[in-house]
């Protein structure tokens, strides 16, 4: 019985990952020369004295390896953040590993299984409540409710209850949740405008218009190398990418399969099984048959599909705000490339509701038995203060102009700091006023004046400006936002058991089907698929899904 449960244990966190007797006081010497005072006045930003060691896991990546480059003395384990949380907190902080991306989720997953866990780890919602039934982690109702200072309290509640319903299991919050934000997800449509301009096209305002770009992209050389060797639309294997993905398309014509969503009798239905993604599904098999998309499509992730766009082999592609970044790859290869964002349209005309996946995946936890469990919250509380709080330091602890604070063990974030820049930034524009730019704000303003200005390191601000100006990505989620065009996803709890248990199954059911069928495979398999969905545990799921959306007074109830 014993094994049996390990082993399950170790299924369950490789695919998905004692409530304290008492919190530690806080240390009563907590700043040197502060009078024995908590550093700001904050009791969550008091300094343990002696110090106290905290341990954690890290993954690493080539992004991480090239911020280090640029950074001389600094390393993932003795950096201005480590050192910071020293300084001020009194926490020591250490790695029991790090690894590469690459495997980093299966080594976490049997660390987990084995219990070989760090005082504090992040997880994802599954891993969560395995950790949580396992009696592996502490509860942190009373931590979060003695510690988090206003700004902490503040950041966290921007997405609503929805991270905390997920974190609260059986009644207790059983991590920290380290908040994604939603409206972020809104997706657009980049086009190379030079193309447009080329062909004598004008921007999209229906669905039949978007086709019409793809075709004429594909067949009219819109490079004018005299090569019929570009396509329409971008795409790839993982289809709901963030960046060519193909979520933006499908929400052109209603479907939504990426996400819950309500139906007409005010119950939850999951968006990847509605007769809408059929019809999105017929017209992308189209394009597919006739050479708008990729033929090797379904084999390329991110990067090879950006290689394309490098290429100058492709002139569309929907994807979130920061697609600019990926658009600019084709400048490399020629610097007269330009591209620009434009609104979703739909196949009416009519403007579409934009999805936003409930973003929120990673919680921290603490370890059954860690001493000071308040120190998590301590370290949220000082990463928010040092970078939005009345005593921030953007160009040391956020951008230096190199992305630092991915150096923290801990990175929240005001969700929706992007979006409040892009407005101040309007502010300015409008006004002159430069005071109304905060730290962020300033930072992108000066890259957008650095491009405008040109100059040797111009060519930097291209993609801030393209995401941030005047008639950029952000303008438009603006107007998508005033308009009442968001459509948020309607489950926002933890995940119910059955969708721990069969949800990448369910996943890679659909994905593999709906590559089938856009290659090429009769669009009657989509059929199959909604009734081989449900069987396979998606009717159960919906069936946890209503009873979540009715316990919390929704109306299905």
């Amino acid at each position: 019985m014993v094994w049996t449960a390990a082993v399950c244990l170790a299924v369950q966190l490789l695919t998905a990952c004692e409530r304290s007797d008492g919190l530690a006081a806080p240390s009563p010497f907590p700043d040197a020369g502060s009078g024995g005072a908590p550093l700001y006045g904050e009791p969550g930003l008091s300094k343990y004295d002696p110090p106290i060691g905290l341990s954690f896991v890290r993954e690493n990546n080539d992004a991480l390896e090239e911020l280090l480059k640029e950074l001389p003395g600094e390393t993932l384990e003795h950096n201005r953040w480590t050192d910071l949380y020293e300084e001020v907190l009194g926490i020591r902080i250490t790695y029991d590993w790090t690894e590469w991306s690459s495997i980093y989720s299966r080594k976490l997953g049997v660390s987990l299984a084995s219990r070989e866990i760090p005082d504090i780890v992040r997880v994802n919602a599954a891993q969560l409540r395995v950790l949580s039934n396992e009696g592996l982690i502490q509860d942190l109702t009373s931590v979060y409710d003695n510690y988090a200072t206003p700004l902490t309290r503040k950041v966290l509640g921007e997405e609503g209850s929805g991270p905390f319903d997920t974190a609260t299991i059986g009644g207790k919050l059983m991590a920290i949740p380290e908040t994604t934000s939603s409206i972020e997800g809104a997706m657009f449509l980049w086009i190379r405008t030079d193309w447009l301009e080329r062909l004598g096209l004008k921007p999209p305002q229906t669905m039949a218009d978007v086709l019409e770009i793809s075709k004429a992209f594909t067949e009219r050389d819109p490079d004018g190398n005299g090569k019929q060797d570009t396509f329409g639309l971008a795409a790839t294997k993982y289809l709901w990418d963030p960046v060519m993905g193909l979520t933006g398309f499908m929400a052109g014509y209603g479907a939504y399969p990426g996400i819950w969503i309500k139906d007409g009798t005010g119950k939850l239905v999951y968006g990847g099984i509605q007769p809408e993604v059929k019809q999105a599904l017929l017209v992308l098999q189209e394009m597919y048959r006739t050479g708008q998309i990729d033929r090797e499509f379904a084999f390329k992730d991110g990067v090879k599909a950006g290689d394309s766009i490098a290429r100058e082999q492709v002139g569309m592609f929907y994807g979130e705000q920061w697609g600019s970044f990926t658009a600019q790859l084709s400048r490399v290869t020629n610097p007269q490339a330009q591209w620009q964002a434009f609104p979703l349209v739909s196949e009416s005309g009519e403007p579409p509701k934009i999805p936003l996946p409930f973003s929120t995946n990673q919680f921290l936890a603490v370890r059954k038995g860690a001493a000071h469990p308040e120190a998590l919250v301590k370290l949220f509380n000082l990463h928010l203060e040092k970078n939005w709080g009345a005593t921030s330091e953007v160009e040391k602890y956020y951008n230096a102009p190199q992305a630092v604070w991915k150096l923290s063990p801990v990175t929240p974030y005001p969700v929706r700091k992007n979006l409040d820049a892009f407005r101040q930034l309007e502010t300015y524009r409008r006004t002159g006023d430069a005071s109304v730019l905060q730290d962020e704000a300033k930072t992108i303003q000066k890259r957008i004046a650095a491009y405008e200005a040109g100059g040797e390191d111009s060519e930097t601000g291209w993609g801030w400006k393209l995401t941030y100006g005047p008639e950029g990505a952000f303008s438009i989620l603006d107007r998508y936002e005033k308009n009442g065009q968001l459509l948020y996803e309607s489950f926002v709890g933890a995940p119910t058991e059955t969708m721990i248990e069969k949800e990448k199954i369910l996943y890679n059911l659909q994905i593999d089907t709906f590559l089938d069928i856009i290659q090429g495979r009769p669009i009657e398999e989509f059929d199959g698929f909604v009734d081989e969905w449900k069987k396979l545990g998606g009717e159960q799921i919906t069936a946890e899904v209503n009873e979540w959306y009715r316990e919390k007074g929704g109306s299905g109830k």
